[in-house]
């Protein structure tokens, strides 16, 4: 009985470690990016070995994996089915981009550090799709919200410009207007382009 006792408490010990290696190195990417985070970094701020860090990691796919798991998990993009409820396409809009700029400002040292590296850090770019066909899927059900018969190529171009992260950057952080007037300029920006496209 005993040797069932110790091997459960090596499992346990095992998932702890491991865990405390995937909240080490989201912590850094966070702060220093994923492109700029070393194994030795992550394996200090974990408590670990460096060979501790290698039995559960063997390459940085793994790791990676399991941090963008882990991270997106806590870090939900907003839930576009409440979108679709609102009947008037105006509010709608209205409502998807106060959530996402909300998520954009509760985020944004991951999402600017992963949005730099990913041009050029090869496994940061490749664990960013995921991300991005998620916000792809949020403007195409957005899209089709605001305009059920369709967008022109000016009011798509328009909406995925409203959707982006680095407009939101630039409305709030470089131009300093807080989430209300950032979403209302884009609002309106868009609502004048769709009515000059009929």
């Amino acid at each position: 009985m005993p040797r069932k006792y110790e091997l459960k408490r090596r499992a346990e010990n095992a998932v702890a470690t491991r865990q405390r290696i995937v909240e080490a190195a989201i912590e850094l990417h966070g702060t220093l990016g994923p492109g700029r985070t070393s194994v030795s970094a992550i394996a200090v701020r974990a408590g670990v070995e460096r060979q501790t860090y290698y039995r559960h990691f063997p390459d940085n796919r793994s790791l990676f994996m399991a941090c963008s798991a882990g991270w997106a998990e806590r870090h939900p993009l907003p839930d576009a089915a409440a979108w679709r409820e609102i009947a008037d396409p105006g509010q709608r809009l209205r409502l998807a981009l106060t959530e996402l700029y909300a998520y954009y400002a509760d985020n944004e040292s991951m999402l600017s550090n992963v949005i730099r590296d990913a041009q050029s850090h090869a496994l940061t770019a490749e664990m960013a799709v995921g991300f991005m066909a998620a916000m792809s899927a949020l403007g195409n059900t957005l899209a089709e919200a605001v305009a059920p018969r369709g967008m022109s190529p000016a009011a798509a171009a328009m909406l995925d410009l409203a959707l982006d992260f680095t407009t939101w950057r630039g409305l709030v952080r470089r131009s300093g207007l807080d989430l209300v007037v950032a979403v209302e300029v884009m609002v309106t920006a868009l609502r004048c382009v769709l009515a000059a496209s009929g």
